[in-house]
């Protein structure tokens, strides 16, 4: 196994709002903004190799880009809709790391980091279609930190839980809603908005960023925030008929 090198700041960020952003190229104090699209092939050959370019390699990948559907039930999401939700929270990951992965190799050394979610390891009724494009990532990371643990590359995930960002502002409504869950699409929205309230500070999340990227041995999933470590134990301690009671109780369903 080849000796994994701490990252510098050569770095792609994959989401909106980081080194690539969907808006157009600007400047943030000291960080450079180059327009990036991760549900396009060709926006994202372009951001890293004019990355490269600039900077001479790439050490460290964070995959952020993802966006959530307001709570319905999973048949209120056309196909159309669900594959959009995929191409962003999973594919663009894909894409991302398609492109980078070459570079890191020849360099011999990098970190790929993708920010997950909790929901990814404990299931979320009426988000199903997050909830699987989260359980995707989850599979698809570990599997990859696999393959290129050995090229002096790791990959790790982030799993926080509720955050106070853009994300809730940029939910969309399922498109093919049915009279069927009005009721419970409501009180869902409220449950959701007083855990909001209670939500942890970005800040949080970055700091596990910062760990993840810097850390001799990586792990390869990171909790963000206790809120997110209380729901991880019961998915790894707990009896399942456990973990499913407690989720239709902290969501006030119907048990």
């Amino acid at each position: 196994m080849q000796p994994t090198k701490s990252p510098s700041f050569r770095q792609a960020t994959g989401y909106p709002n980081g080194t690539g952003s969907r808006s157009n190229a600007r400047l943030q104090g000291s960080i450079s903004m180059l327009t990036l699209d991760v549900t396009d092939d060709a926006s994202v050959s372009a951001l890293v190799s004019e990355l490269i370019r600039r900077e001479g390699g790439i050490d460290l990948l964070v995959n952020n880009a993802g966006f959530g559907i307001a709570p319905a039930g999973a048949e209120e999401s056309s196909i159309e809709q669900a594959q959009a939700l995929f191409d962003t929270n999973f594919f663009g990951v894909v894409r991302m790391t398609r492109v980078v992965v070459p570079h890191m190799r020849r360099q011999g050394h990098g970190r790929i980091i993708n920010i997950g979610s909790i929901l990814g390891v404990v299931p979320m009724p009426y988000v199903a279609l997050y909830v699987a494009s989260k359980h995707a990532l989850e599979g698809y990371s570990e599997a990859l930190d696999h393959e290129l643990r050995t090229r002096g590359i790791r990959v790790s995930v982030i799993e926080p839980a509720f955050t106070k960002t853009q994300f809730e502002a940029n939910t969309i409504e399922a498109d093919a809603t049915l009279d069927e869950y009005r009721t419970v699409r409501a009180s869902l929205a409220k449950v959701l908005s007083q855990s909001m309230a209670s939500a942890d500070d970005p800040d949080i999340v970055a700091k596990v960023v910062v760990k993840a990227a810097s850390a001799a041995r990586p792990k390869l999933r990171y909790t963000a925030g206790a809120a997110a470590a209380r729901l991880s134990l019961p998915r790894t301690f707990a009896p399942a008929a456990m973990l499913d009671s407690g989720i239709r109780k902290s969501l006030q369903l119907d048990r």
